[in-house]
């Protein structure tokens, strides 16, 4: 408490952004959810203060009496658009938005919330792709995210020594698209679970390379570069090793291992924000680069290097020494 007469200096501006932040974001949710970017307007009652606020958001602008689509949400709220986060959008209004609900209890308990919150027992993945729908909502959320940060990923090395990548866990091969056309002369492909390759093919450019399996049970496809986008986050310090392992041991000597994922670094907000999703839904967090390469070298990995891209994702790449 503050004596009595004390002269309050600091700014409350923080504080109270922080308080209506969430309003926000769920403002955006419901509207995407509603198909309101669709060009959905009839949405009951109390709709006109729903299209008001995506107006006050820049979401939204009025023409005459009609609310039209800004730049930015046709570009990136419309299911349609190329490059849309709409399908995260979706994923964080059905899934992370109540997990988080429930952030205090992962804190003191230190596990997600799948079962808190869904009384989901299964695998952890289990809840992602339960359904093809449930498949393609998660697939085009990480895709969007991927359209954006995967061309700054391959940039970050140049990986013009290698011949042959696969993308462990690659969904719709964002990742993989992005490394063929920056290296030419690289073949690629995409290695997930088999119900996601089975709807992953439908969202992806077409021609593009897919293999059905199980990275941490079946035989992993032959290649000189691996990546791995936003995998190793998802997973328990015990897994990890495990495909990191398996990794090193497909690899030739000097074979690569490509990594992309958040880094913790002073400062990034958003780094920190994802490591707790992560406690919120899986067994996973964000890690800084130095506690990559720790994991990395003792996998046998060497010659570690990372970068901050600037983007949702940075690099790490490896070398099998």
């Amino acid at each position: 408490m503050r004596p009595e007469g004390t002269t309050i200096s600091a700014d409350p501006a923080p504080v109270i952004e922080l308080i209506e932040a969430f309003r926000r974001s769920k403002t955006m949710f419901a509207a995407v959810s509603l198909g309101v970017f669709e060009g959905n307007r009839d949405l009951g009652a109390a709709g006109d203060r729903l299209l008001d606020a995506c107006v006050a958001l820049g979401l939204l602008r009025r023409e005459g009496g009609a609310y039209v689509n800004t730049a930015v949400s046709e570009e990136y709220l419309t299911l349609a658009s190329p490059r849309t986060l709409a399908g995260y959008v979706l994923y964080s209004n059905r899934a992370l938005y109540p997990m988080w609900a429930h952030l205090e209890d992962a804190v003191r308990e230190g596990g997600h919330r799948w079962s808190q919150t869904f009384g989901s027992e299964g695998p952890l993945f289990s809840s992602f792709f339960a359904t093809p729908q449930a498949t393609r909502t998660f697939l085009q959320g990480m895709h969007g995210f991927g359209v954006l940060s995967s061309p700054a990923v391959v940039r970050a090395f140049d990986l013009s020594g290698f011949r042959r990548m696969v993308d462990l866990g690659g969904g719709t091969g964002h990742l993989v698209e992005a490394a063929m056309e920056g290296y030419p002369g690289l073949s690629a492909a995409v290695f997930d679970l088999p119900e996601v390759v089975a709807v992953a093919r439908e969202l992806a450019r077409a021609g593009l390379e897919f293999l059905a399996g199980d990275f941490f049970e079946d035989e992993l496809p032959e290649a000189d570069l691996f990546a791995l986008g936003q995998i190793l986050h998802d997973w328990s310090a015990d897994k990890i090793a495990l495909l990191l392992r398996r990794i090193w041991e497909r690899l030739p000597p000097r074979g690569g291992l490509l990594i992309a994922e958040r880094l913790l670094e002073p400062g990034a907000v958003a780094a920190h924000m994802q490591s707790l999703n992560m406690l919120v839904c899986t067994e996973g967090r964000e890690r800084t680069a130095e506690q990559y390469r720790e994991l990395l070298e003792a996998a046998g990995f060497g010659d570690v290097r990372w970068k901050v891209t600037g983007t949702v994702r940075d690099a790490v790449l490896a070398r099998k020494v």
